[in-house]
């Protein structure tokens, strides 16, 4: 199972989609203002939009419409759209209206001449997808449905409906890559796109099902008539007779992907809302409940003086801001006495590195929380009370482990407050691990999400007080009018959701278990190793940096000289021409759109046998490793500790696997040679060696202990290569006679069948036919049935409960288990299979740390974990404390769990980690 790191989607709303609904949807209404101006295409719009950002908090959301005139459709096709009326007067009224709205709200608003809005949207959702950015379209116009992928959905606010690959399918009855197709077959009145002349929906439907694209329909003409639609035995001579006008109609229907844009979705930046230009559009359309909610979102901002604290009105609390010293010593008192109490930090940073504390702010009681600004510094700013002053008052109080305390996040606020020589303990709750202990999967756990999530509130957003982009302020550049509401309610909701979550998890014995017992011990370490950092050598990096650039202009010129012309490496369209049109290269796989796959598993695949694709995959693997690692690394060693510090992630992955970012550790690669030099470039410093200690074949011991199978338990119970056991039960030969291949072959199935691979991929793999493969999976089964047991066991458990299990009782849930599109379920069914798998290792290595980390503090050896990386631990040790820390490194990662099979470590010892690998 794939792990990624949680990004907001980009939103694109089709502007041009939603006008004509707009008007249409409020036309019986006839909403006008007093003086008959029409105002129903706004007003329904306008609520679109909000309702949409609101959805959609943390996105980038832009609005795109059609420019005035024609686009080059119109120079394919004279009669493109001519059977369209003419633009009611009373919607051409309110266009200008609504992209003043539109801009009010801080949203970028895109007309491309020459070009329909379809077309930006297309290339834009493009844009996303090569940044590895999922996309949501929002629209009612199904010829948008050809742009579905992985990584492209659909949704219409209008009748709220969500569609992704499945629902294209269930839809329309073909997948997105046959839509085009679909509409070239049968036309599109609305267009005037011509399509076939008697083709309608039922033919077009049989024709796509039963062959394919019209490009297969064309090779396969003799095939049609077998389908037994009506026509079908005279098809052939008319598709020959009208094949110009279908491939023209294909064209017309065709959305493109690489419109020429004056921005890219890396300058795409939303801006502040401009709510006096809101205020003042909405008073002259007569919008008055949209008034009144408006100013009702900014009350929670506005901060009366009272005496020497202001008092902030927040939507559900009366906040203060601190900033008399007896007012704050009475406030030590407060948490002195509280059993529990919330605590958060607002700082010049996200880097905890960098970090400086600008303020404290906490919450005793629901409703009433406080905010101790300490470093505001804007023009202007009043009199604060002094930073070291309020964190002598605070550090007894933080360092105190009785006392208790809940935070968001609080790993962050651990690091920022070790800077300031405070060690915080008493650490008992982080809203933000319950959430994802409960449900890793239910919302995304930052507080403005849990916020609406669990209390139904919208929270006050740091783009509202701080802007967006470039022109954004660090929070000591923010007025305490608009600082201390924001400061005090974080503290007061994440109070709020200890409240909400714990009543829940704490009733779920195994969920609260891995919440107390895994999770909440993991923020003291992860925090401790982040801060330690790790040693990199930035020369060794900036030198594999010049030799792979000059490596990249070898394969340039050699991809050059093999394809006989000059063309971009990078660019997909050009590689598509040059390998298929031009070259002539099988094609494997094709996109949504029909066209030739130039995509990474494809040219793999190409590459076993020409060699320009293996030239264009070598260039692509070291220009990510150049940019991504050896540019980018030496940039980030911190000034002051001469490391790198990585931020690790406890709450993105759903199996509750570590990720990390700045950098992403997990993604280093092991297997090329110039992966394995970024790799010896963390080196260890003077006097010290790194361990590096990981689990062998963890997964599949844990296959072993779930399933029980009597097979997988001896093989590992004798210390057998499992891989060449497996060989020798399924391939019938002795042990000692297994075959290279035969092993290899058999470690394909052990690793696939975990995964979840079907017949097909592993046909693909091992290069043989789809049924041998099937063959060597029945086998497979035939001598470790207790593997096929519990996987059908497992799927039967899924589909009852809607959820899997690790061997630790973290929950892994699956909405899509019986859902009713086929793909989606299967997929549902496999991530069940590997989930407890992936889940229980990940829970493995996680107490492993627990473990490791108390036993280096009682065995007083010179060491210190310095990266967690997948299943492997990499420490920083003292030359006379090796062999030690070796010896014990293993015991106790073999000691974090206690499964039917052993649990083997491996450690290695080196000046670099690839050395010690």
């Amino acid at each position: 199972m794939s792990e990624q790191v949680s990004t907001p989607p980009l939103i694109l709303v089709d502007g041009s989609s939603y006008l004509y609904r707009a008007f249409h949807a409020s036309e019986r209404a006839n909403l006008r203002t007093a003086d008959g101006r029409p105002t129903g295409a706004i007003r329904v719009m306008t609520n679109m939009l909000r309702s949409l950002m609101r959805q959609y908090q943390d996105s980038h959301v832009a609005v795109i419409f059609d420019a005035k005139g024609k686009n080059f459709r119109h120079e394919m096709y004279s009669e493109y759209k001519a059977t369209r009326k003419p633009m009611p007067d009373d919607l051409r009224s309110q266009i200008e209206p609504i992209h003043q709205i539109v801009r009010a709200l801080g949203l970028p608003l895109l007309m491309i001449e020459g070009v329909e809005a379809d077309d930006v949207i297309g290339t834009l959702a493009r844009q996303a997808t090569e940044k590895k950015i999922d996309t949501i379209i929002s629209t009612g116009d199904k010829d948008i449905a050809q742009l579905v992928t992985e990584h492209v959905s659909l949704i219409d606010t209008m009748n709220d409906a969500y569609t992704d690959q499945g629902g294209v399918e269930s839809k329309f009855g073909i997948p997105a890559s046959l839509i085009i197709d679909y509409l070239a077959l049968m036309g599109d009145s609305s267009d005037n796109i011509p399509g076939m002349p008697g083709v309608g929906q039922k033919t077009a439907l049989a024709l796509l099902n039963g062959i394919g694209s019209i490009d297969e329909i064309a090779e396969r003409l003799d095939e049609v008539a077998a389908l037994g639609f009506r026509g079908s035995k005279n098809f052939a001579e008319k598709f020959t007779e009208h094949k110009d006008i279908v491939l023209l109609s294909r064209e017309l229907a065709t959305i493109k992907t690489d419109v020429a844009l004056p921005v890219s979705i890396d300058n795409l930046e939303m801006q502040p809302l401009d709510k006096e230009q809101l205020l003042a559009l909405f008073k002259e359309y007569e919008f008055r409940t949209l008034i009144a909610d408006l100013e009702k979102e900014g009350s929670g901002s506005a901060l009366e003086n009272n005496g020497s604290d202001e008092k902030a009105s927040g939507a559900i609390g009366e906040y203060l801001v601190v900033t008399e010293e007896a007012e704050f010593l009475d406030w030590i008192a407060q948490l002195e006495s509280a059993e529990l109490f919330a605590f958060d930090t607002e700082t010049t940073s996200l880097d905890y590195m960098v970090a400086e504390l600008v303020g404290v702010s906490f919450a005793t009681e629901p409703g009433k929380a406080a905010y101790v600004p300490v470093a505001h510094d804007y023009l202007g700013a009043p009199a604060q009370l002094d930073r070291r002053w309020v964190l002598e008052k605070l550090k007894p109080l933080l360092e105190d482990p009785t006392k208790q305390k809940v935070g968001q996040n609080f790993k962050y606020d651990e690091s920022v407050l070790a800077r300031y020589d405070i060690q915080i303990k008493g650490i008992a709750f982080d809203t933000m691990l319950e959430s994802y202990c409960l449900n890793s999967i239910a919302t995304r756990h930052n507080m403005d999400a849990l916020a609406e999530h669990y209390l139904g509130y919208k929270t006050i957003k740091y783009e509202e007080i701080a802007g967006k982009g470039t022109k954004q302020l660090t929070f000591n550049q923010i007025e305490l009018e608009k600082a201390g509401p924001y400061a005090a309610e974080d503290a007061d909701i994440t109070l709020r959701l200890h409240h909400a979550i714990w009543e829940q998890l704490k009733s779920e014995a195994t969920l609260s278990s891995v919440f107390q017992d895994i999770e909440m011990p993991l923020v003291d370490i992860l925090s401790r190793i982040e801060r330690h950092g790790a040693l990199v050598d930035g020369v060794l990096l900036k030198q594999q940096s010049l030799e792979i650039g000059q490596r990249l202009k070898e394969l340039e010129k050699s991809a050059h000289d093999e394809a006989g012309q000059e063309f971009n490496l990078s660019s997909p369209k050009q590689l598509q021409e040059l390998l298929f049109d031009k070259l002539q290269l099988p094609v494997i796989k094709k996109t949504p759109k029909g066209q030739p796959s130039t995509a990474e598993e494809v040219l793999q695949e190409l590459a076993l046998d020409y060699e320009l694709p293996k030239l264009i995959l070598e260039h692509r693997g070291l220009s990510k490793l150049k940019s991504t690692y050896t540019e980018k690394l030496p940039q980030m060693i911190n000034a002051a500790t001469g490391r790198i510090h990585t931020s690790y992630h406890q709450a993105v992955t759903a199996t509750g696997r570590l990720s990390s970012s700045d950098p992403n550790l997990q993604n280093i690669p092991i297997r090329t040679p110039e992966g394995r030099r970024v790799r010896q470039a963390f080196i260890a410093p003077e006097g010290y060696k790194l361990v590096a200690a990981d689990y062998s074949q963890i997964e599949l011991r844990i296959m072993a202990h779930l399933s029980g199978d009597k097979g997988l338990l001896d093989a590992f119970a004798n210390g057998l290569d499992i891989h060449k056991a497996t060989a020798a039960e399924v391939f019938g030969v002795a042990l000692d006679d297994v075959t290279g291949d035969q092993r290899r072959s058999a470690k394909a199935i052990n690793f696939g069948l975990i995964y979840g691979m079907s017949s097909f991929g592993l046909a693909k793999q091992l290069g043989v036919s789809r049924k041998s493969a099937q063959e060597y999976i029945d086998l497979y089964f035939e001598r470790y049935p207790g593997v096929l047991r519990y996987m059908e066991e497992t799927k039967s458990f899924a589909r009852e409960k809607g959820y899997v299990e690790t061997i630790f009782g973290r929950r892994l849930y699956l909405p899509e288990i019986n859902a009713r599109n086929g793909m989606r379920r299967q997929g549902a069914e496999r991530t069940a299979i590997n989930a407890p798998m992936q889940g229980t290792a990940a829970d493995i290595i996680k107490k492993a740390m627990i473990r490791v980390d108390n036993w280096l503090k009682m065995s007083g050896l010179n060491a210190r974990v310095i990266m967690q990386v997948h299943d492997e631990l990499v420490l920083e040790v003292a030359d006379e404390s090796v062999d030690a820390i070796v010896e014990g490194l293993k015991v106790q990662m073999a000691g974090a769990a206690e499964l039917s099979v052993p649990l083997l470590v491996e450690a290695g010892i080196g000046d670099n980690w690839d050395e010690a690998h």
